[in-house]
């Protein structure tokens, strides 16, 4: 629920709540570049602040409260790119777990629709209009979601209604509390950041050190926000929580650039058209950023409600998790913050910022000519390959790199390897000598079998890391699994002990079932990464498309396969891609496996100890 005005000077304390008592100085703004300022008399207010918490630390109701997660709204002046896909990936895998543990999920992403960039986009694009041009780019998002197997709740735009209501509501409720102020502003502008820079940012010629392009010297008659009175009440809370911002290094970017002040800033803009009018000045459009970090509030609204602050607010927010990149950290652990204070709303519980991508070791860029295109990745290797490479080779919160070299020998080794060739290998020795189906259950067969417990501290291992966005750690996990049962079908060699019949053959019965349960539970824990790849999986093992979509992180627990359980023929689940070389001197051409060739080498795989 929406922070409440406090008006007792009682200050309470609450377990991962935190109250803060700072009165607000509407004098206390840095002037450095401005030319006027508003006079107002001080006020005194308490403002109440949910701050974030640890998975390891979850209030009692947290248990009904829905778990909020957010990618960034994606500024549609582009088709999406691999970081915003990455972003995107990271967050789904992280909704996905969050429904296996039983919370109620709102995963909400979208896309960021107003600004000068936007229009400029547009005139670009052949001269449509800049409506036009936000629906083509919107729908490309979309697409490239549902290529990628996103399973968004909510898709938020920044040009529909409902939201400009919010942002219109939102800027009245701050304008209210003193906190919107009209001055002057001159200084230079990244149009590509849609941001004034501070001269000590910026590289020789006034470069945007992001962007890499000269900014633009403007002088502006704007609305401001005091983002200044709010610095010691932002460095308490980072202080108290620092989990608030994730990880580690990103919170001491965020302390060490607050060290230097800070500065009201410009939240209209007189000079752009493309946007939401300010509410009390129709001539000005609305900041681009403090219109569109709304779209987090405003996303939350159903369908057919009424657009409100409080009516948007009551459907879940606090966000549990801000996703984002690490290049606007800034916008989301520092201004955010303090227009929700500003408002008397509550902060997201925490803020986690990603590290970038590379390719072959160099940043991307057009002009580089090493762009890496989402779409081209998931139509030659597939949403499976694309997902697990990004998710289990980058550590997240870090920065990665692609190479498709590094890309095809990884999805190979784990996906076609580790774990499809166990599970093919398996249900064609069960095929051969058990008719596809199961002599015992597998809690019968894993007694006194150390397996099961090796399976068991993975699974719970895995459980652990996913809690900690250490999704990377809990892709290792679940592929250590998949290791081990290679190493343990080998160290029995049930071809063998079929061939000596009798208790050798019972025994070697009950190794494939304690594999195939193994099999189960890997489909279960590394759904949040490669959904398709773990329903292949559980449909293999017998199960139905609608007993998948209704597991729970429950079913990790060892015994799910019962005795007399018919598996399905094996049939490869994930087609190893191969890089042949056409003709004397051609280029080098990635070709995935029949599934009759793969299935011929698996078979010969499975009999030839």
């Amino acid at each position: 629920m929406a922070a409440r005005v406090q008006q007792s000077m009682m200050i309470q304390f609450q377990r991962n709540t935190f109250f803060f008592s700072n009165p607000i100085n509407n004098n206390n703004f840095h002037s450095k570049w401005l030319s006027s300022s508003k006079s107002s008399s001080s006020s005194k207010r308490y403002l109440y602040c949910t701050c974030c918490t640890s998975s390891s630390s979850l209030r009692k109701d947290d248990q009904v409260e829905p778990y909020v997660l957010t990618t960034p709204l994606y500024y549609v002046n582009a088709p999406p790119h691999m970081g915003s896909a990455y972003s995107t990936i990271a967050a789904d895998s992280i909704a996905r777990f969050q429904r296996l543990i039983g919370k109620k999920v709102i995963f909400i992403t979208g896309t960021d629709e107003h600004g000068e960039k936007i229009a400029t986009a547009a005139a670009a694009a052949g001269g449509s209009s800049p409506n036009d041009h936000c629906d083509t780019i919107s729908r490309s998002y979309r697409a490239l979601w549902k290529d990628l197997d996103i399973s968004y709740d909510k898709f938020i735009r920044t040009t529909d209604p409902k939201h400009e209501a919010i942002v219109e509501e939102f800027y009245s409720k701050v304008l209210a509390t003193g906190d919107i102020y009209r001055a002057d502003y001159e200084g230079l502008y990244c149009v590509s950041c849609e941001e004034y820079k501070d001269e000590k940012e910026l590289l020789e010629n006034n470069c945007c050190p992001m962007h890499l392009k000269p900014c633009v010297s403007r002088k502006e008659d704007n609305y401001f926000f005091a983002l200044s009175k709010y610095q010691k009440r932002l460095e308490e809370i980072l202080e108290q929580n620092p989990d608030f911002v994730q990880p580690v290094n990103r919170l001491n970017e965020v302390q060490n650039w607050m060290k230097s002040g800070l500065r009201d800033f410009s939240i209209s803009r007189a000079s752009v058209d493309w946007g939401i009018r300010v509410p009390n000045d129709p001539k000005q459009t609305i900041y681009v950023w403090f219109d569109a970090l709304l779209g987090y509030i405003s996303a939350l609204l159903q369908d057919q409600e009424q657009p409100s602050l409080q009516t948007a607010i009551s459907s879940g927010w606090p966000a549990s998790l801000h996703l984002i990149g690490k290049d606007i950290l800034r916008f989301h652990a520092v201004y955010w913050p303090a227009m929700l204070m500003s408002a008397g709303l509550s902060l997201p519980k925490t803020v986690f910022g990603h590290g970038f991508l590379t390719k072959d070791g160099m940043k991307m860029g057009k002009s580089l000519g090493n762009t890496l295109e989402p779409n081209e990745l998931v139509q030659r290797f597939g949403p499976d390959a694309v997902r697990y490479f990004f998710l289990k080779e980058v550590e997240f919160g870090n920065d990665g790199d692609y190479s498709e070299e590094r890309f095809i020998n990884i999805v190979n080794a784990h996906l076609a390897n580790t774990i499809g060739n166990l599970l093919n290998r398996t249900l064609g020795l069960l095929k051969k000598n058990c008719h596809s189906t199961l002599v015992a259950d597998s809690s019968v067969a894993a007694e006194g079998n150390e397996f099961k417990d090796t399976v068991e501290k993975l699974v719970e291992k895995s459980k652990v890391q996913y809690e900690s966005l250490l999704l990377s750690s809990a892709c290792e996990s679940v592929l250590e699994i998949g290791t081990a049962g290679n190493l343990y079908i080998d160290g029995c060699a049930p071809w063998s002990l079929f061939k000596q019949g009798g208790a050798s053959f019972d025994s070697a019965a009950k190794d494939l079932v304690l594999i195939l349960e193994a099999m189960r539970i890997i489909a279960v824990a590394l759904s949040p990464v490669t959904p398709k790849l773990c329903l292949s999986i559980y449909r293999q093992l017998g199960y139905t498309e609608e007993q998948f979509n209704a597991v729970t992180w429950s079913d990790t627990k060892w015994g799910g396969l019962k005795a007399g359980q018919v598996m399905a023929p094996p049939n490869p689940i994930f087609a190893r891609i191969e890089v042949i070389t056409e003709g004397e001197g051609g280029p080098p051409v990635e070709k995935k496996v029949s599934k009759k060739k793969q299935m011929s080498r698996q078979t010969q795989s499975s009999v030839g100890a």
